[in-house]
């Protein structure tokens, strides 16, 4: 059994390992899930993004993990910028009222989301609509509205088919800062960045989250300026409460797994040899022995024995001596039988063995006569051992009850 084991363990280990080498030397996928979590590195996470804000704003940026609802109630006197990103915000109206509420007292609300939740769009009057791409290749070209902050050609973004952009505002309150198109030779008109005086503070809504993604960042340098003026927009004098709550990623792993799980060649790995246990179980957890021989019970050869050693005595004409033999075996039984001395033989040991044998006090007498006259007889024929051994065995038949 250990042999067999230590077989199927070295080519689970051989598999695994070169299942492990192909998957190493295989081009990797690339991860487009939007995660938006602040530490990871995939096309759609925000490392980048938040490495520039941690470089530029430095102790100004304060990392939030808490639901900003929670967060706000807790530190009801902190000002500054709430900034919130996230493939979309869908905030809840408590969660919509609690951060209005701040921002009216002075403070700046930044939302960046492809989407934010009916009661914010109820608060502040605005709708959004979904743009398509009319060219084939589905490109969207972006610039700021300010003058200071246009550049000379539009940031590009082509991995999506639609991005939103604002239907309606409030033309009052609201000013356009970024706008979006799908043709590029078409004067850019559709907003998808706007700002809005909310009380003492400001609300800025931004709809396309992407722009701050590594992917967009890193593709280009017009991409890179374009986000970069975008967070022109935050105030570097004050304290900006950048919301880790809200990511479509987690922000932190729970899991001991994790370094297994975070990379496809070592889940696999792992899924891999979770498979292998559940095989060797399968195949190798019942107990194995050698098969058990039958072991056949010996024999009581005790009557063999006897009549072994009785034909030697007699193929070499011992009768006498078998004679002898068959007495004193004789006399052992009335012992052990009637439990009486046989040394002396008077009226009253052969009355105890007729009253207890079904003989006859005279039967007895010419028994024990009879056994008494082999004994002192200096030779014995075949005819006087058979008629001694034919004489024993029927008193014993008549001794035990029986005709």
């Amino acid at each position: 059994m250990i042999k067999k084991g230590g077989i199927y363990l070295f080519l689970a280990v051989f598999t695994l390992a070169l299942f492990m080498l192909l998957e190493y030397n295989k081009p990797k996928e690339v991860n487009w899930f939007p995660s938006y979590a602040t530490h990871h590195k995939i096309p759609y996470g925000t490392k980048v993004i938040n490495t520039i804000m941690e470089q530029r704003f430095g102790s100004k940026m304060i990392p939030v993990f808490r639901p900003p609802y929670e967060y706000l109630k807790q530190n009801d006197s902190i000002s500054g910028t709430y900034f919130l990103l996230n493939n979309a915000m869908e905030l809840d109206k408590t969660e919509t009222e609690k951060l209005l509420d701040w921002t009216a007292e002075g403070n700046t609300l930044f939302l960046a989301g492809s989407s934010f939740g009916q009661s914010l769009s109820d608060e502040l009057n605005f709708e959004t609509k979904t743009l398509y791409s009319g060219e084939l290749e589905h490109n969207f070209y972006m610039h700021l509205v300010n003058s200071r902050l246009k550049t000379e050609h539009p940031a590009v973004f082509s991995k999506d088919f639609n991005v939103p952009f604002f239907n309606e505002i409030d033309t009052l309150n609201t000013t356009v800062l970024g706008v979006i198109d799908s043709n590029k030779a078409i004067t850019l008109q559709n907003a998808n960045i706007i700002k809005q005086v909310y009380g003492k503070g400001t609300v800025i809504l931004y709809l396309f989250p992407k722009a701050f993604t590594n992917f967009f960042i890193l593709e280009n340098e017009v991409n890179t300026n374009y986000t970069a003026g975008v967070l022109s927009y935050l105030d570097p004098t004050k304290n900006i409460y950048v919301d880790n709550h809200h990511k479509t990623g987690k922000t932190f792993y729970t899991s001991p797994m994790r370094i297994f799980l975070s990379a496809k060649e070592l889940k696999w790995a792992y899924y891999m040899v979770l498979l292998g246990v559940l095989f060797y179980v399968f195949f190798e957890g019942k107990r194995k022995q050698r098969a058990i021989p039958i072991v056949m019970p010996l024999q009581n050869q005790t009557l063999a024995f006897t009549r072994t050693i009785a034909d030697m005595y007699y193929e070499k004409s011992r009768q006498k001596e078998i004679a002898e033999h068959k007495v004193n075996f004789f006399m052992e039984y009335v012992r052990s039988k009637f439990h009486v001395n046989t040394f002396e033989k008077n009226d009253d040991f052969y009355s105890n063995i007729a009253s207890r044998s079904f003989h006859t006090k005279e039967e007895v007498k010419q028994l024990f006569a009879y056994l008494e006259q082999i004994t002192k007889a200096s030779e014995i024929s075949n005819e006087h051992l058979k008629k001694l051994n034919t004489t024993i065995e029927e008193f014993k038949v008549k001794a035990n009850g029986r005709k």
